[in-house]
């Protein structure tokens, strides 16, 4: 009997327009539409709504970008966050039958700042473009980047950034560094952390793997983003973007490695642990 994947996806978008949860239950829809797989999702409006999962109830989740600030300002939704990612990491050290996450951008930096492994803090002007990750030795090892060159191109738009690790903190909890941020050698700044394994079962990013190539063109098309784009990056970023976006080896690839090997690496290890039915 075929296994019936749960996957739940978080929306941080605090109900603010975006094309990123698009991608994502695009990349989702694709997983599910195989011949070899069974399942289904349900959506979580986790900010506006202050709807979060059981993580009983579910087998995968993937949480969203979002606006803002990722350090607490209060709001009620921000403990109940919490306490879903510590709910997840708890049940896997528990349980047998494990639950896997998958953390992008803004969720990305609140789990970095829960679990203390990291500074967060704001950048002096914002990430935004297609830009190049680095992998770095353990990232080279890292499955849901197989395939991906090094460095390898992702939509970045981010005013904070996770820099600084704990090291002591990162050997007590097993988590590995995956990614850094372009290299900057006429900038005295330390390069910020894009991607990290924190468990088995947890990734995180700091960029966007989810975005395509249509999302982008359409967002980029937008007379207010254009001006915008061109006001504080100047006209040659935003035509270099443009002539990027339908690059096979960049965000393209990006977005056809990274979330659907994280969905497959979680599919593999749960039927290894599912007992197959007669």
């Amino acid at each position: 009997m075929q296994y019936h994947y749960r996957i739940a996806i978080l929306d941080m978008n605090a109900g603010q327009p975006n094309e990123g949860m698009r991608c994502i239950k695009m990349l989702v829809e694709q997983f599910l539409g195989r011949d070899d797989i069974k399942g289904d999702y349900r959506i979580f409006d986790v900010r506006v709504n202050h709807e979060l999962p059981e993580v009983e109830e579910f087998d995968i989740f993937i949480a969203s970008g979002g606006p803002d600030s990722p350090k607490p300002v209060g709001e009620p939704w921000e403990k109940k966050f919490n306490w879903f990612l510590d709910s997840i990491y708890d049940h896997n050290l528990l349980e047998e039958n494990k639950k896997y996450l998958f953390l992008i951008c803004h969720s990305f930096q609140i789990a970095c700042l829960h679990w203390k492994l990291a500074k967060v803090k704001r950048r002096k002007s914002t990430a935004f473009g297609i830009m190049p990750v680095h992998k770095t030795k353990k990232g080279k090892e890292e499955f849901v980047l197989e395939g991906l060159q090094n460095p390898f191109y992702a939509v970045d738009s981010r005013d904070y950034q996770v820099v600084k690790p704990r090291k002591k903190r990162f050997k007590s909890l097993g988590c590995k560094v995956l990614c850094k941020e372009k290299k900057r050698p006429h900038v005295p700044l330390e390069r910020a952390v894009m991607a990290i394994r924190f468990s088995k079962e947890i990734v995180g990013v700091q960029f966007h793997p989810e975005a395509d190539s249509e999302g982008m063109m359409r967002y980029f098309k937008r007379a207010d983003k254009r001006a915008h784009i061109i006001k504080h990056h100047g006209k040659k970023k935003y035509e270099d973007m443009m002539i990027h976006l339908d690059d096979d080896d960049k965000i393209l690839l990006t977005n056809r490695t990274i979330i659907p090997r994280f969905l497959q690496q979680a599919a593999d290890a749960i039927d290894h642990q599912t007992p197959v039915s007669v």
